[in-house]
């Protein structure tokens, strides 16, 4: 079992260009509702609007505007989490359809290689005290699950049902697509101090990527500090 830490990361699948032009059709679809059309619709009158639009409360226009990321080495906790955000278009890593034990050899080794995340602020080396009176470490513990699951495999059981001995921590892929508004409602609730690390990291480097492309969006996250473990963390300043 491959131990990673500080390994997630994202790509995000709308093209730059796509996702700065949603900004001008968000103007001209909230113009409908005043019947306030103007021509032309540029980069500066999409700002100024989208931005009166959000210090009004209706959000329900930046609905017209949406984002696909791609998650990568992330584990299934960050996913259990993810997917409780329910207005998202999902495609996930199937632990019922791929079989890690193709990692024995060839060219699926890493493909199908079983991972684990652990905390980045633990040891994942450090012996702990079992009851029985052994020492084991986090490493050594994630290594035994993956020993039971080719087992499991190797005794005829589907990959399907051997995956039930595979630890939350367990290295996972997943696709979102969201509109603005939730992806707003999404760091408004994964970026803040009281979020699980690995959650609140990735999401804060997601933050970092898109506020400076669609700075009416997402300009009112403000990174507010870092916590005990120097983690950051962000807030959401009021209008």
């Amino acid at each position: 079992m491959k131990i990673l830490k500080d390994a997630g990361h994202f790509t995000v699948l709308t093209p730059v260009e796509e996702l700065k032009a949603q900004l001008l059709r968000i103007e001209r679809a909230g113009r409908t509702c005043y019947q306030s059309e103007i021509e032309p619709i540029t980069e500066k009158t999409a700002t100024a609007f989208i931005g009166r639009i959000l210090r009004s409360g209706h959000e329900s226009v930046i609905e017209h505007g949406n984002m696909t990321v791609q998650f990568n080495d992330l584990s299934r906790g960050f996913t259990h989490e993810q997917v409780r955000h329910r207005l998202t278009a999902i495609c996930q890593e199937s632990t019922r359809y791929v079989d890690y034990d193709k990692a024995g050899e060839g060219p699926d080794l890493e493909r199908f290689q079983l991972k684990c995340v652990a905390p980045p602020h633990r040891n994942e080396n450090e012996k702990v005290l079992l009851k029985d009176g052994r020492h084991m470490s986090f490493a050594e513990m994630a290594a035994s699950q993956e020993m039971f699951y080719r087992a499991l495999r190797k005794s005829g059981w589907a990959s399907q049902d051997a995956r039930q001995i595979l630890p939350i921590g367990t290295k996972s892929q997943i696709v979102i697509t969201a509109n603005f508004r939730e992806w707003r409602h999404i760091f408004k609730m994964r970026v803040t101090k009281r979020a699980h690390w690995e959650i609140r990291r990735i999401m804060c480097d997601l933050l970092d990527y898109v506020k400076p492309l669609l700075s009416p969006i997402f300009d009112d996250f403000i990174e507010a500090g870092t916590d005990k473990n120097g983690l950051r963390y962000f807030e959401k300043k009021p209008w």
